[in-house]
């Protein structure tokens, strides 16, 4: 989704969310946003946890990490071994599924297993923040304007589909379902690979396939190794940026194994 020539105006402070949401529907519209995207957005309110999160960078920065099982120790609160035995069960107990989706798209159940627990621990836990709050709030942000301004634009379409609602929630930046998806990329990248006619990111079929997706589309080769310094871990990066998170991935995965 491309971003509008005439972009709402940045915000910096708390009381001016009402004149950006105000300026964004006019943008909205012009981007095809239908009326109960608008009225999502009119309803919508600035999430506290977003802006907060946002307004101290240096909590997002973290700590890097050289050794990827405590990076995954940190992150997941319990040993790296841990998870790797977790990922690697919920790998088994799908086989089918996760065969499936690596015959079309070539991304080994082993990486997308790792993912969706880093996610949500597979699906135990989607978030506590309105998505088109949270969605609202980071695109109003100056210091993430206009980037994730299509996710928000996204994520009122996403209410005109009917796939959420404009209470469901997800993640503090307008994550969404089993695998966090941003709106945007749910749009570009989202499939329906349980045939029911539509793609949906709470279906944890579909949120799997459309990760494979994403990361084929970015470069992922089948049946090569994701090691550091492959074609694979590097597209990695379109998932998500950290390199924390990219070594935590390849590592685990390696770990889980076949």
């Amino acid at each position: 989704m491309a971003t509008p020539v005439l972009a709402a105006n940045c915000i910096t402070s708390k009381d001016a969310f009402g004149s950006y949401k105000s300026n964004f529907a006019q943008q909205a519209q012009r981007a095809g946003v239908g009326q109960r995207g608008l009225q999502a957005l009119q309803n919508a309110s600035l999430s506290s946890i977003t802006w907060r999160f946002e307004s101290q960078p240096s909590s997002q920065t973290g700590v890097s990490y050289s050794d990827a099982s405590t990076f995954l120790a940190k992150r997941t609160g319990g040993s790296a071994q841990a998870f790797v035995n977790s990922a690697r069960s919920r790998r088994d107990r799908n086989a089918q599924l996760f065969n499936s989706i690596e015959q079309r798209y070539g991304v080994p159940g082993s990486v997308l297993a790792v993912i969706w627990g880093l996610e949500t621990s597979w699906g135990g836990y989607l978030g506590k923040t309105s998505i088109v709050d949270g969605a609202m709030t980071l695109s109003s942000y100056c210091r993430r304007h206009p980037r994730f301004e299509p996710h928000a634009e996204a994520a009122l379409m996403l209410v005109d589909k009917g796939l959420i609602t404009a209470n469901t929630q997800g993640g503090p930046s307008g994550e969404l379902g089993h695998m966090q998806f941003l709106a945007g990329n749910w749009m570009r990248y989202g499939v329906d690979a349980n045939g029911d006619g539509r793609a949906d990111p709470y279906n944890a079929a579909d949120a799997l396939a459309s990760a494979a997706n994403l990361l084929r589309q970015n470069g992922w080769q089948a049946g090569q190794p994701f090691g550091e310094g492959t074609a694979n871990f590097r597209a990695l990066s379109a998932w998500n940026d950290s390199g924390n998170y990219q070594r935590a991935i390849s590592y685990a995965a390696q770990q889980v194994g076949g």
